[in-house]
């Protein structure tokens, strides 16, 4: 069966378009995942991605999420409430043009409703500029969370491209 589905391209180019979101309470707190482990990057996208297809990456040998994460380009930040895992972003930078694309991110089902995801995104952002960047994008798609476009929009980015694809889900 083909669907359709609607794709847009957002991006931020300036720390002061960032509308920020507060920390849903004082027991979050964001790192990044160093050094890399695969098995982290791995399981949140099989948790996050079960619900909204992302299907690319489940035939990757572990070799495979190895390498990606061991990528010096390659970066992934976690988002625990207390000791307990909430959400992740992995962010894939190029510094020759000093751009960064948020190339997954996601909050775990029972952190939804709990103004995670605008922290999160919002903390992405704002390091990513901070690390030097002049751009930060990423894409989503009508298969994601119905929130999603609304995070990024609410946070100050804006679409840049949209497009309509088919997907066949057989």
């Amino acid at each position: 069966m083909i669907i359709n589905v609607d794709r847009s391209f957002l991006e931020i180019n300036s720390i002061k378009n960032l509308n920020r979101s507060k920390c849903p309470g004082p027991n979050f707190k964001i790192s990044k995942v160093d050094p890399p482990d695969f098995q982290l990057n791995k399981f949140f996208y099989k948790q996050i991605g079960k619900k909204h297809r992302w299907i690319d990456r489940l035939v990757w040998e572990d070799k495979k999420w190895v390498e990606y994460v061991e990528n010096p380009r390659v970066k992934t930040y976690v988002l625990k409430d207390n000791s307990n895992l909430a959400g992740y972003y992995e962010t894939i930078t190029d510094k020759d043009n000093d751009h960064s694309e948020i190339a997954y991110f996601g909050i775990l089902e029972e952190y939804f409703g709990r103004k995670c995801g605008g922290y999160l995104l919002s903390e992405a952002i704002n390091n990513l500029f901070k690390d030097g960047m002049s751009r930060v994008w990423l894409h989503t798609c009508s298969l994601d969370h119905e929130n999603a476009i609304k995070n990024y929009l609410a946070r100050g980015m804006k679409i840049f491209k949209s497009e309509k694809i088919n997907i066949d889900i057989n």
